[in-house]
């Protein structure tokens, strides 16, 4: 394998010339420049990428983490993060947090060492202080956290007032909602614009909020519990995962979807066209929210202005089987 020194004796220069081309650093005429580069493209050399990175401080690479890879939202939204790095030549580190604060600290710690040029948080693990004191740029996908730091989410709130709205012009009135986990920004946006929206419909019974945590199992054993306990002819759950929990629950109790209970999901991923019936879904642009965080990352890593600090993506309804029309009650 060919060195930097083997470089330096074929183009007749010194190994901190080849060092500067190598890097952009510092001058080094034009002539010279190009005896530099054919002698490392005769040699096929590749450079040291550590010694670089250590040299440097920075690595081409980074950091992406997210609280949970399980759930079938996150893997489309690396998928687009994946995509426009790779455009730009870096690496992507994943990292999945489980939704816990030392883990995603720990993972903080790796990043640093590895010196990322930058970092995407999914997550609300770390507090504001510790996410300024990164010392590289950051941008938050999905989860907003301070004003101060670049976002992408979706109208999460609007998105489940058009879903409650839904079920009542389908004619729901007993509307439960499945909630996601409380210390999370867009879980509590959903609630909110759900209640927002009973309150206003005159429907608001406190009764009919389900905790099912983002979690399958966790929302069918809740799901299940509460229909035993409260009449209800529509769920809108804050995410496909627990709408899919939600659809095993009314089933296992004998009851019709969307007859005896409507039910609607939260973020249009794959899983919502493989049940039966098929679920509906508000679908967030998943694989935008991806690209669009990625791109200002690289502009942010980059020193270029930004031409928007905060995007609010719109969502749509995507109406399927599980709330197919029916009279007026």
């Amino acid at each position: 394998m060919a060195t930097i020194r083997d470089v330096a004796k074929l183009a007749g220069v010194s190994v901190a010339t080849v060092s500067r081309v190598l890097n952009q650093n510092g001058y080094v005429n034009e002539d010279t420049e190009k005896r530099v580069k054919k002698a490392i493209e005769q040699l096929n050399y590749k450079p040291n990428e550590v010694a670089r990175t250590l040299f440097k401080k920075t690595s081409k690479t980074i950091g992406l983490i997210v609280p949970d890879i399980s759930n079938p939202f996150f893997p489309e939204l690396v998928r687009a993060v994946e995509d426009v790095m790779n455009i730009y030549d870096y690496t992507v580190i994943l990292c999945n947090s489980d939704e816990k604060s030392e883990k995603e600290k720990q993972y903080i710690g790796i990043l640093k060492q590895k010196y990322v040029d930058g970092i995407i948080l999914t997550t609300n693990q770390l507090e504001s202080d510790e996410v300024l004191e990164l010392g590289v740029p950051v941008v938050v996908l999905d989860r907003p956290l301070m004003h101060s730091f670049p976002s992408v989410i979706a109208d999460n709130y609007g998105g489940a007032r058009l879903a409650t709205r839904h079920l009542y012009d389908i004619g729901c009135r007993k509307i439960a909602h499945i909630q996601g986990p409380t210390h999370v920004v867009n879980a509590m946006e959903r609630f909110r614009g759900y209640r927002d929206e009973m309150q206003e419909l005159g429907l608001w019974n406190e009764q009919l909020i389900i905790q099912g945590n983002y979690q399958l199992k966790q929302a069918k054993e809740a799901t299940l519990r509460a229909l035993q306990q409260h009449k209800m002819d529509g769920i809108f759950a804050g995410n496909d995962a627990m709408a899919v929990g939600a659809l095993k629950a009314v089933q296992q109790l004998g009851l019709r979807v969307p007859e005896d209970v409507a039910i609607i999901g939260y973020d249009g991923i794959p899983l919502t066209e493989m049940t039966t019936p098929e679920l509906s879904t508000i679908s967030q642009p998943i694989y935008e929210m991806g690209a669009i965080a990625a791109r200002i990352l690289v502009k942010k890593i980059e020193a270029k202005p930004l031409e928007q600090l905060h995007y609010v993506l719109p969502v749509k309804l995507v109406e399927r089987q599980s709330t197919q029309r029916r009279g007026t009650r």
